[in-house]
């Protein structure tokens, strides 16, 4: 490979977290012609949050701060961002806001960071992110917000680290860039993280084992650069591929899914139903198509050492997608949990900013309490204490409904699709509010969810069927024969929906969008009682049996 091939890839801190078949198509020459989907505007939106929230955090830092500060300013050509930090950092100024530190040409590596703080000795990288980094609990080492001296760093009795692998990453690709131009602080490698709460300032030690195997973030990232830089180049010098197109996760937000996908189509890849690194291990064994894998016995041991579920749902699941089935069961009768009354329950949350919304079905018995949708809303801009005062009183709402349900000797159970979402804003609304009017108590939420009454029908799903196209909630429940009546219904739409609901940057709240919000919630809830439903019943003959595929 020509040493003009080697020069020419540089690759920032986001490779070390991107699927490698991206690394290959971005620096593919054969690629460059390929039209790619337009941005979505969900991802833009959070883009232009994520400056603004830096803006804001910018102007704390250098009131709190008083000395000289260097901004780069991000509408300069980037050769002149480039020249600009290279002066400030020769000169040693204590702060340098917006940095983009000179490429690393060698190690092909290039990128900046928002914050670079003169220790005396050298500089230390701080982040600053729109999401959390710390939880309730302790062990975080952390300063105040407005205190950027490291030294003045202690273990936190309020906050223990969200793990947020990225933000480590990120920093250690800094980290190796300040050592190549000659300005990394000797003896340590630390690095600064402020989040979206914007109340402290998280310290990581890079060179700490916190990583599995005992590995630090350094050699964790130096592996993972390693692996991304030869992918990179092998592309651009049109040397074999390094990296095959596979299913993943990332697959559904990435610009060259489109690519990958007819890809994967026209060779029926095995990874359109199995994922990760059971398709490699399955590819390795020569079982590289659906085609293969469905046909192999259901009795078939793993012939791959193997990290999913039971192998024979693998191969049930391979004839399920051959026969275009949505769904199939994975056992002879199919059992939901029922009850005399009953609630559905789905939550919206805007990011990590909070919970607006808790929406809720009541059905099933009369127990002298209007039947139907209830929604439990703020419309106040998140973070907002005013969400405390919805919750206080959808929390407030649903006791009542347990309570009047036990008077009359009445069984009860709220559901949900996928718990884990709804868990995590029930225990954060109870932490984030406690003591303030309604809020309840941990012990009380505690009982509740580990109750038999609250039911996750995400998992009762899983347990009972194979599902060829996802398990999603928009996926399975048109099984049941439920559509949504808003068209564009779904997690990133209501994203848009919500900020013209509350009039966010300045804007003039839109109570349609208000209105537009609270028919997706009910259809949610909806859903999953149509889902239920379905499950008890009629599921039994619709939905084939994975044995007698």
């Amino acid at each position: 490979m020509s040493s003009e091939v080697l020069s020419e890839v540089l690759l920032d801190a986001g490779v070390v977290t991107r699927c490698r078949r991206r690394v290959h198509l971005e620096h593919d020459p054969a690629m460059r012609k390929v039209e790619l989907p337009p941005p979505d505007p969900t991802i833009e939106q959070r883009i232009a949050d994520a400056a603004a929230h830096r803006a804001a955090i910018a102007d704390r830092l250098r009131a709190a701060n008083p000395g000289r500060w260097v901004t780069v300013p991000a509408e300069l050509p980037a050769t002149d961002w480039v020249w600009l930090t290279e002066r400030a950092l020769a000169e040693g100024v204590p702060f340098v806001w917006g940095a983009t530190l000179p490429a690393d040409r060698a190690a092909g590596r290039r990128g900046g960071v928002e914050l670079l703080v003169h220790t005396g000795a050298g500089y230390l990288p701080v982040l600053v992110v729109r999401h959390r980094i710390t939880d309730r609990g302790e062990g975080a080492i952390t300063t105040a917000l407005t205190d950027l001296d490291p030294g003045n760093a202690a273990v936190d009795p309020e906050r223990k680290v969200r793990s947020q692998p990225r933000d480590q990453l990120r920093l250690a690709h800094v980290r190796r860039l300040l050592e190549a131009a000659g300005h990394a602080e000797p003896g340590r490698a630390l690095g600064g993280v402020i989040g979206l709460d914007a109340d402290v300032v998280l310290w990581h030690d890079l060179t700490a084992p916190t990583w599995p195997g005992g590995r630090t973030a350094l050699e964790e990232y130096d592996t993972r650069f390693a692996d991304r830089l030869a992918v990179a180049r092998a592309a651009a010098g049109r040397a074999a591929p390094l990296a095959e197109p596979s299913r993943v996760l990332e697959c559904r937000r990435c610009p060259w899914w489109s690519t990958c996908e007819a890809e994967l189509m026209r060779a029926r890849d095995v990874s359109l139903v199995v994922r990760g690194e059971d398709a490699a291990e399955l590819r390795k064994a020569g079982i590289a198509t659906v085609d293969a894998l469905a046909a192999l016995g259901s009795e078939t041991e793993p012939p791959v050492p193997w990290t999913g579920g039971p192998f024979a749902d693998a191969v049930a699941l391979a004839r399920a997608w051959l026969a275009d089935l949505a769904v199939v069961r994975r056992v002879p009768e199919v059992v939901v949990p029922r009850a005399d009354v009953e609630v559905d329950i789905d939550m919206e949350s805007f990011g990590d900013a909070g919970a607006y919304l808790w929406g809720c079905l009541l059905s099933g018995v009369d127990i002298g309490m209007p039947r139907g949708y209830r929604a439990f809303a703020t419309w106040e801009p998140l973070p907002t204490p005013d969400e405390a005062r919805s919750f206080a009183e959808f929390w407030a709402w649903l006791r009542e409904v347990r309570a009047r349900a036990a008077a009359v000797g009445l069984t009860f159970r709220a559901y949900c699709y996928n718990a884990l979402a709804e868990n995590r804003w029930l225990f954060g609304s109870v932490e984030r509010f406690a003591g303030m009017p309604g809020v309840p108590g941990r012990a009380e939420v505690t009982e509740f969810v580990e109750s038999e009454a609250w039911v996750d029908l995400f998992q009762c799903v899983s347990d009972q069927f194979l599902c060829a196209q996802g398990k999603g909630l928009k996926v399975v429940a048109p099984v049941a024969g439920f559509r949504w009546r808003d068209p564009e219904a779904g997690g990133e739409a209501s994203m848009r929906w919500y900020r013209a609901a509350v009039g966010m940057d300045g804007g003039i709240p839109d109570p349609g969008q208000r209105e537009r919000l609270l028919r997706y919630n009910e259809d949610d809830v909806r859903a999953t009682r149509a889902l239920r439903t379905w499950m008890s019943g009629p599921a039994m003959s619709e939905a084939p049996f994975m044995a007698d595929l």
